[in-house]
């Protein structure tokens, strides 16, 4: 973690004038409360666009009747999100929507209010690597990517507009070989089929696998690129564009104040940026230019480009900078959920949400968590083996969890012979510069290859450790491959699908009451 995001959760006061209060202070929520209250929108209306979204996807029906309750003025909204990732995306996908449904849960219960949770799907980004991969676990375990084949545009065009081909058929078969056969398998692998099907857009094929198993506990799945909803956003868009460059200014000073205190600036955009994509053909930037703006090679007026998106908001698109002003603009968003990256951006928005007059959230950091098996949790106990010694590629950790299996007397054995071969010729190195100087380099030499020899030695012994004791290493590369699989979390590397498949939906429904919330905190789960 970052030095932001640990000030954030233990020294809130020292970044404070960033942020909009401190989601651990009851008086913060109460305040964000009578902020986002106080602020007018049109529930109503986004409350029919919802409802229409998940009658085409069918979501069900404790989902629908969250989503019903956005038309009432009072109620509120938790918020997270996240990119349209394939089969669900990774594990931390579930963490952030199952944190979101517990705050949100938490909130009613300690404000008497009716509070919401919304999953945004971020579907109008076009980096196309960025979800078209699942990482797996296997058998063995070894981890792997399942990838699908690109669709044309891919790349170019948000993927919102991007539908799936028949190659999802064979990714899907190659995740079906992959995942160890349980109980699940067969179930799982069916739903999936249902969800993505050649011919579904990217993110209706993630909205319809999210609401499968996180709807029926009253999650509310938003595709952001509605057309439908843009509306919603057109006065926003509107004053983005007629303010050029105003939000990139407040963001860049932000950054510059957050880097005076040791901090970093997350986003860095062009003085010349507007905060918002042109979607007319493909998605392109709009850039300040004089008294005009351009979008490519066109150079338009601000007026005509403010009147266009007045009457045509479904052609733009907000950019990392103003996506969470739209968010909040339609949704009555007391709380999001964010991970760390988020957060650390969020922390410039202040003065933007205040130069468009939208209140700024509360910013819930997401829990961030492992799951192992018994059999991992039983080895990590057993050998006392730190988690975080897990982590590194190389075999430090492994090979002091062999040594320390090694009967005492032959490490004693070795350690002695060490010292007194050293104490040793320490002495001849003290003693010979009186016969001969030149001697001294020479005794230095030996002490040097003797000390070599020792330590090979000491690796010889320590491979014949290794070949006695197979059983041991491979327990430890399991456990490994299952917390970092290649080299990186577990929750950022693999599916949550993968989890579905060996646990079932049993899975979605005890971290939805057991997951913890406390901050700070990294998680090691098993079940």
């Amino acid at each position: 973690m970052r030095r932001l995001a640990i000030d954030y959760i233990f020294n809130f006061e020292h970044v404070a004038p960033f942020f909009a209060g401190n989601p651990q202070e009851r008086s913060a929520w109460t305040d964000a409360l009578a902020r986002v209250r106080a602020h007018r929108r049109r529930g109503t209306d986004v409350a029919a666009v919802v409802a229409a979204q998940q009658e085409r996807r069918h979501a069900p029906a404790p989902a629908r009747e969250a989503a019903a309750k956005l038309a009432d003025p009072s109620t509120l909204a938790v918020v997270t999100g996240q990119q349209a990732g394939l089969f669900g995306g990774p594990l931390y996908t579930l963490l952030k929507a199952v944190t979101a449904i517990r705050v949100a849960a938490r909130a009613s219960r300690d404000h008497g209010i009716t509070v919401v949770p919304v999953f945004w799907i971020d579907a109008e980004d076009h980096d196309w690597n960025e979800i078209a991969s699942c990482g797996v676990l296997d058998a063995t375990p070894n981890w792997g990517e399942i990838k699908v084949t690109a669709p044309d545009g891919a790349g170019d065009s948000p993927v919102a507009r991007l539908n799936y081909t028949s190659e999802i058929d064979a990714s899907i078969a190659e995740l079906e070989q992959a995942l160890p056969k349980t109980d699940f398998t067969g179930e799982l692998t069916g739903a999936l089929k249902a969800d993505y099907v050649a011919g579904r857009s990217v993110p209706d094929a993630f909205g319809r696998w999210l609401e499968r198993w996180l709807g029926p506990l009253g999650l509310v799945v938003f595709d952001a690129s509605d057309p439908a909803a843009k509306p919603f956003a057109s006065s926003l868009f509107r004053a983005e564009i007629e303010n050029a460059g105003r939000t990139t200014r407040l963001a860049v000073d932000a950054g510059d104040r957050l880097t005076e205190r040791g901090y970093h600036a997350q986003v860095t955009p062009g003085e010349a940026s507007v905060a918002l994509f042109d979607l007319d053909t493909v998605r392109r930037p709009i850039k300040v230019a004089g008294d005009h703006l351009t979008i490519g090679d066109e150079t338009v007026s601000r007026e005509a480009l403010a009147e266009r998106a007045e009457k045509q908001p479904h052609t733009f698109s907000p950019n990392v900078l103003l996506r969470p002003l739209v968010q909040d603009t339609i949704f009555p968003t007391i709380c999001y959920v964010a991970g760390p990256n988020e957060l650390a951006y969020l922390a410039q928005l202040r003065s933007v949400y205040d130069s468009f007059g939208v209140p700024m959230p509360l910013i819930q950091p997401r829990a961030t968590a492992t799951i192992l098996d018994s059999a991992a949790i039983r080895f990590l106990t057993r050998y006392n083996v730190p988690f975080e010694d897990l982590e590194p590629r190389d075999d430090r950790a492994l090979n002091a969890l062999l040594l320390a299996q090694l009967p005492p007397e032959v490490e004693k054995a070795v350690q002695d012979a060490e010292a007194e071969i050293g104490a040793r010729l320490d002495a001849i190195i003290t003693a010979v510069p009186a016969i001969d100087p030149t001697l001294e380099g020479a005794a230095r030499s030996t002490l040097g290859k003797i000390q070599h020899d020792m330590q090979a030695l000491r690796g010889k012994i320590l491979q014949a450790a290794k070949r006695r004791d197979e059983t041991l290493r491979r327990q430890f590369t399991n456990v490994r491959t299952q917390a970092f699989p290649g080299g990186a979390p577990q929750e950022r590397q693999v599916g949550f699908i993968v989890f579905l498949n060996k646990y079932g939906p049993a899975l979605v429904e005890r971290l939805s009451a057991e997951l913890p919330l406390e901050s700070g905190m990294h998680w090691i789960l098993t079940v």
